[in-house]
This record gives C-alpha cells, structure tokens and sequence, in this order.
C-alpha cells in the first residue's frame, strides 16, 4: 500500500541519529509492516530496521519534555555515554554505569534502557527485573549464550558489545539500580481491524501524520503516543500497541491454560499475575514487540542460557498467531 510522505514537521525528531536505542526521522515507507509481513513463522513486523537513516545536524535549540525543567540538546541525546534526566525526583540516585557507563565501550544503560528502566518497543523494559535475572543476561551476552535471530539490529549489537566489555561489578550494579524501580503502566493495548499507517524510524514505528489507514494483517503495530517524547528519552512515554481483534481473549486462554498441548501455563513459572516469581523476570505489561522477539528467540534456540533451557520447549509449538496472542494479552496487564 503505498503511503504519504511524513510531513516535514516530523523533521524536527532526528534525535538519536548514532544512538542506536530507537532514535530517528522516519525513513522510507516501511516494506516490513506490510499486512502480510510474516515468512513462515518469522515476525518480520517485531523486527523494523532502517539502517541508512541518517541523522539531521544538532540546530543547538535546547529540548523539553511535559513537566520537567530539564532542558538537553540534540547532541547530548545522541551522547551514549549520558542518560538525560528529565524527571530526576522519579527515580533514586543512578550509579554512574547508569549514568555515564565508561569509555570506550561500556555505554549509559540509562541512554537507551532509560533513566527509570522503562526501555521501548525497540529493547528491554528493566524495571523491576530480578538482579540476578538482568545480571545473568548480561553474562549470557557476554559469553555468547544469548544471542538474537532476525536481522542484526544495531540495538543488540551494540547490547552485546557492551556486556563483553562490562565488568562483572559493573553488571551487579546496574542490575540492582533496575531491580529497585517499580515498572511502569505505559503501553495502551488497542484490538482492531485497521491502523495509521506508519514508517520505520530506525528501529521503531511511529505513525505518519494524515497517512490514512491500512489493514492490520498478522501482526503487533506498537507506536509511542508522542514520538518526539519518546525520541528525547523522556521515561514517561506512553505507547499504544494496535493488536487484530480476539487477540487478547485468545492470548489469555493459552496463558492460563496452555491450549491443547500447545504450551504450558505461563503462571507456572513467571507467577499468578506474571509480574515474576523470585528470579524469574515479571512479563505483565511489557512491550508485546519485544515479547514477541524473545519468543522466537528462544524458539529458534538464540537464546541458549538457563533462561533458553527452560523456554524453549515451552514456546517450540507456538505458531506466529500464537506469539501475537500471548503478547497482546500478556502486555494488556499491569506490571
């Protein structure tokens, strides 16, 4: 279906550019979130990459987010090694790996996780993860255990280097700052039939302004409400993920049953109200985007850790419709 253009006023979003934690102007109409983006059982839609994006010069003009005196420009956006701080009274004192990392490799987990741990349809949710959870990821990473199927997005590129070159200490405190935070309620789960049709702007979607609608297909179509909010890092984004309809009624059986020999009930291990259960991380409304990634991950034995041990012969018969359900439902909860 061919598309509008996005209106210039979307220009002024060129935020992260180089930042690789789901930062851009959008780029050329999306030819992956098409209705009928999947290949097999592939996700293809969960996966938006538009690596030639590039970014428009900082103008030196200071930016603002709703209901913060805080004030950054572009250019400290786009710094990896700075995590901005709009809503310093919402969250304790960051350690300084959060904050600033360490030169030359280890970036601000803050700069693309957030300052809070709410991450984006583009990576991983932190806030309240166990610490050993987080902490062992960070080791699977950095031995290779876990690593990603799709596309090689700049994300968990850059995610892995990052855990090669963080140190075990490094990784314990980062975990325990994220595990401390209380997750946040901030993605609207939306059945439909239709939705604004949208453009990749590097690694995630954002609608494009008067383009009409299409059909959703077979697929999750997750946007941030206030794009430029959310390409300023503001940890108070709020995101509407636009699911086919019966999804959630469908995702809720299989969650709490595990259909007929499909899977297991997810409240066995990730708890009754899947917030988690001792080390085992809470999946309660997390971005169904990057739900629907793990799963196949794990199904397609990327993810090869303790965690891969335990999912992948849970989610091996789940079928692209399925991961679909269980993400809109699971990610309809509150966290």
């Amino acid at each position: 279906m061919a598309r509008r253009p996005v209106r210039s006023a979307l220009g002024a979003l060129a935020i992260f550019g180089v930042a690789v934690s789901g930062v851009a102007v959008a780029q050329a109409p999306n030819a992956a979130s098409s209705p009928s983006a999947a290949s097999g059982s592939f996700p293809v839609w969960a996966y938006p990459w538009a690596p030639d994006f590039k970014a428009a010069p900082d103008d030196g003009v200071p930016r603002h987010v709703p209901d913060s005196a805080a004030a950054f420009t572009i250019t400290q956006e786009r710094d990896l090694f700075f995590a901005p701080d709009w809503h310093p009274d919402d969250h304790p004192a960051m350690p300084d790996v959060v904050a600033h990392g360490r030169q030359p490799d280890v970036r601000a987990c803050g700069a693309c996780h957030r300052v809070e741990g709410t991450g984006g349809p583009e990576n991983a949710s932190l806030a309240g993860l166990p610490a050993a959870y987080i902490a062992q990821q960070m080791a699977d990473y950095k031995s290779g255990a876990r690593t990603f199927a799709g596309p090689q997005r700049s994300p968990v590129l850059l995610m892995t280097a990052i855990a090669k070159a963080a140190t075990e200490e490094e990784a314990q405190v980062a975990a325990a700052y994220f595990s401390t935070l209380k997750p946040k309620s901030n993605i609207r789960v939306v059945e439909t039939d239709t939705v604004p049709a949208t453009q990749i702007a590097r690694v995630f979607y954002m609608i494009v302004k008067d383009g009409g609608t299409e059909p959703i297909g077979d697929r999750i179509v997750e946007v941030p409400e206030d794009a430029a909010q959310f390409e300023h890092r503001d940890s108070r984004s709020q995101f509407v993920a636009y699911v086919p309809k019966g999804s959630i009624a469908k995702g809720e059986a299989l969650a709490r049953t595990g259909g007929p020999g499909i899977t297991t009930p997810c409240a066995n291990c990730h708890g009754p109200d899947l917030k988690g259960m001792d080390a085992v991380p809470g999946i309660a409304g997390r971005s169904p985007s990057y739900l629907v990634r793990q799963i196949y991950d794990f199904q397609q034995h990327r993810r090869e850790g303790s965690a891969g041990a335990l999912m992948a012969p849970v989610v091996e018969k789940l079928s692209h419709d399925d991961m679909i359900s269980l993400a809109a439902y699971v990610s309809s909860l509150k966290p």
